[in-house]
């Protein structure tokens, strides 16, 4: 199971909007919109709720590949969350890599398949970065704020 950290909306600095705007694509806009690519329930539902308190949009919670490429061609997401190991025969890495050269959909890989031969299957994918299960939820909105104000 993953294990999230303290809730990742507590305040953090003496700048209070500062979360608020680096939630927002290139700081301004409309709120980033995240898919979320896990087949474990709860913790699809559990990074669901982290990113919702951290002011963050998800469109939607994808178990297979294929649901993947489906919503985030109806949803048009910012970037996806990846898990490697899905809930049918095409894996993450192949997923994100659909994502990216089909729709421009950049992934953060969240996974504890995270060896040489992975990473190096899904560079095809430009990955925003990795995190090795388990991780904290504030590790992961930290990084989704980097690509998100870059």
């Amino acid at each position: 199971m993953t294990s999230f950290g303290p809730p990742a909306n507590t305040p953090t600095g003496s700048n209070p909007g500062a979360n608020e705007k680096a939630n927002r694509v290139g700081g301004g806009g409309r709120p980033a919109r995240i898919l979320i690519v896990e087949d474990e329930y709860l913790i699809a539902l559990e990074l669901e709720n982290r990113l919702l308190d951290a002011g963050l949009v998800v469109v939607g919670i994808a178990v297979t590949a294929d649901e993947a490429v489906s919503l985030a061609g109806s949803n048009s997401p910012d970037l996806a969350i990846m898990d490697i190991r899905l809930g049918d025969r095409t894996d993450g890495v192949q997923a994100a890599i659909e994502l990216y050269t089909t729709l421009g959909v950049r992934s953060i890989f969240a996974s504890a398949h995270a060896d040489a031969r992975t990473r190096e299957r899904a560079a095809a994918a430009s990955p925003i970065g990795w995190l090795q299960k388990p991780y904290s939820a504030e590790a992961l909105i930290n990084l989704v704020r980097q690509h998100l104000g870059s």
